[in-house]
């Protein structure tokens, strides 16, 4: 079964106990609403890859570890949408949560989608318990403090900070919880691809920076300048456009190089390649060399 096919269908059956009968029915909305129709999936796929790398043995568990980490990004999306963060009017092509449903359910949809994402890892490793205390510290390694995405939305509001740190808590700790994730769903060791998840956030991050300066809101399914609106960090901001995509190739060849050594190694580079293309595409890197 493709990627695609299994992660919508995990998260589809994460979400059902919420669409029971008797629920609040408008907190259920906006908890679709923040998931589906996804972005790219890509934390949620490496995940998948890693765990078909390292010889996947139970396609349960990975689908639901995948699952559980897409959901926690995206209630972290929904949590940086909000009033008191960005303000961000659309976010994947349609009105974020909090301007569809309000913030009071935006809140609520946020909070309910982190025990959710908790819910489907507790009930996914019932075949393999053992391999549940190693996941829940990744997971939760890759969320909390002190290095995980709420320390990187934390990092927004103190007066001095340093942009690797911040970058790494806020985009990069994900991403190695999604690769680590993956190898311990298969029962193998998650800490040689620690480095590879660190070093795909900060591919990723600084690919989000530059599109945020050079792509309009349209293409990128949420407003474009945000980063300078809000006086906020970014690659872009600090090294200059050229700079920062002088760093997005170094950093795409990097990572190629960081990948462990595995059976699927080389399927997991072309996956790397295929994302690094979708992000900055060779034709986006002509036109801005030719204008600056």
């Amino acid at each position: 079964m493709p990627y695609d096919d299994r992660i919508e269908r995990a998260l589809r059956a994460s979400l059902l106990p919420a669409l029971q009968p008797g629920h609040p029915p408008q907190l259920a909305a906006a908890m679709q609403h923040a998931v589906f129709p996804g972005g790219a999936r890509i934390r949620p796929k490496l995940t998948l890859a890693v765990a078909q790398a390292c010889g996947e043995d139970d396609a349960g568990l990975t689908d639901g570890v995948a699952a559980a980490i897409e959901l926690l990004h995206c209630a972290s999306l929904v949590h940086d949408d909000l009033p008191c963060f960005d303000d961000a009017q659309t976010r994947r092509g349609r009105p974020s949560v909090h301007h569809a449903f309000g913030e009071r359910l935006a809140v609520l949809a946020g909070d309910a989608l982190i025990v959710a994402a908790f819910d489907v890892l507790g009930r996914c490793a019932r075949q393999h318990l053992s391999r549940l205390p190693v996941l829940l510290r990744s997971v939760t390694q890759g969320v909390g403090m002190p290095m995980g995405i709420v320390a990187g939305q934390a990092w927004e509001c103190e007066a001095q900070l340093s942009l690797a740190e911040y970058q790494q808590a806020k985009t990069g700790a994900l991403f190695a919880a999604a690769t680590m994730a993956g190898a311990q769903a298969a029962g193998a060791d998650g800490e040689p691809w620690r480095a590879l998840g660190e070093r795909l956030g900060q591919t990723y991050q600084v690919a989000d920076d530059i599109r945020d300066v050079v792509l309009d809101a349209e293409v990128l399914g949420k407003p474009r300048g945000q980063d300078e609106a809000l006086d906020r960090p970014s690659y872009a901001r600090a090294l200059g456009l050229e700079g920062a995509m002088a760093e997005f190739q170094r950093l795409v060849q990097a990572t190629l190089l960081t990948v462990p050594v595995c059976p699927g190694a080389s399927q997991f580079r072309q996956l790397i390649r295929r994302e690094a293309e979708r992000l900055v595409p060779q034709q986006l890197c002509a036109r801005v060399a030719s204008t600056v």
